[in-house]
């Protein structure tokens, strides 16, 4: 397709949207693939009029990820690349959720509620794991200086993750931090049972550190950060945050704020993983 060479959303895509679609394109031409329902036996609460999103049915190439992550302006999907096993994705063992419900949750408040349920819970000894903040939750970091375009560095990291042979999904979202609720992504489950919440933060980090939602797993996330702190103090800020948001990524790793803070001090990605 030549460069400026518009075409339409295919008809199964544009199930993704209320109005089927209606005048948005894309700049190339989707590999093959299928929309994912949710499976009701999965989620029975729910009642979806919609596909959760589009997955491609093998791996697709950086490129193709950059195209459709520059695309979303005149789409409207938000492209994900997915972990290479995607049962649970194409099983439809998800459960969607509305954007307009990551809405009625705050970033500040949801990292306040999980440090102070922790501190009320956990015995005195541990609480050296939080130093140097301790009882006290530090509230949210302030925001860092782009290093680059956030959507440059998304394109970037998109090429590491892509080397793995990953598959694509597409999310019909304003802002890829949705994509977490719209795709019914269930990958911190074990630490949070509602998704919304999540999503908020990440929208907090997109307009913080400008970062953009680049993969996702089974039990993991992938984020480009075209913001990342850069002292020392700054940094230990953010792993606050990171330890309210993904425990397991620092407990089951570095084992400190501190430590944890000298691993993404600089650093232009973000990755989760929860147990």
């Amino acid at each position: 397709m030549d460069d400026g060479e518009r075409v339409k959303l295919p008809p199964e895509v544009g199930r993704l949207f209320a109005d089927g679609g209606v005048g948005r394109t894309l700049s190339i031409e989707l590999p093959p693939g299928e929309v994912v329902w949710p499976d009701p036996g999965y989620a029975p609460h729910l009642s979806c009029e919609r596909p959760a999103f589009w997955m491609s049915d093998g791996p697709v190439s950086a490129e193709t990820w950059a195209r459709l992550r520059a695309d979303h302006s005149r789409s409207g999907l938000w492209p994900v690349l997915l972990e290479e096993s995607v049962q649970s994705w194409s099983t439809g063992q998800i459960a969607p959720d509305s954007p307009d419900e990551v809405g009625n949750y705050s970033a500040a408040a949801f990292m306040a509620e999980v440090w102070d349920d922790w501190v009320e819970q956990v015995h005195e000894e541990h609480l050296g794991e939080l130093a140097p903040f301790g009882r006290r939750c530090p509230g949210l970091a302030a925001p860092a200086v782009l290093m680059a375009d956030p959507g440059y560095v998304a394109d970037w990291y998109a090429g590491l993750l892509a080397e793995r042979g990953a598959p694509l999904g597409l999310a019909a979202v304003e802002r890829g931090a949705d994509a977490l609720a719209v795709m019914g992504w269930q990958g911190a489950l074990h630490h949070n049972e509602w998704t919304a919440p999540l999503a908020a933060v990440v929208r907090s980090w997109e307009e913080r550190f400008g970062a953009r939602v680049v993969g996702m797993g089974f039990n993991t996330l992938e984020v480009s950060i075209a913001a990342p702190p850069v002292t020392p103090e700054h940094a230990l800020h953010v792993a606050a945050e990171h330890w309210a948001f993904c425990p397991d990524s620092i407990i089951q790793g570095p084992g400190t704020l501190a430590d944890y803070a000298e691993q993404i001090r600089g650093r232009n990605a973000w990755s989760f993983w929860w147990d």
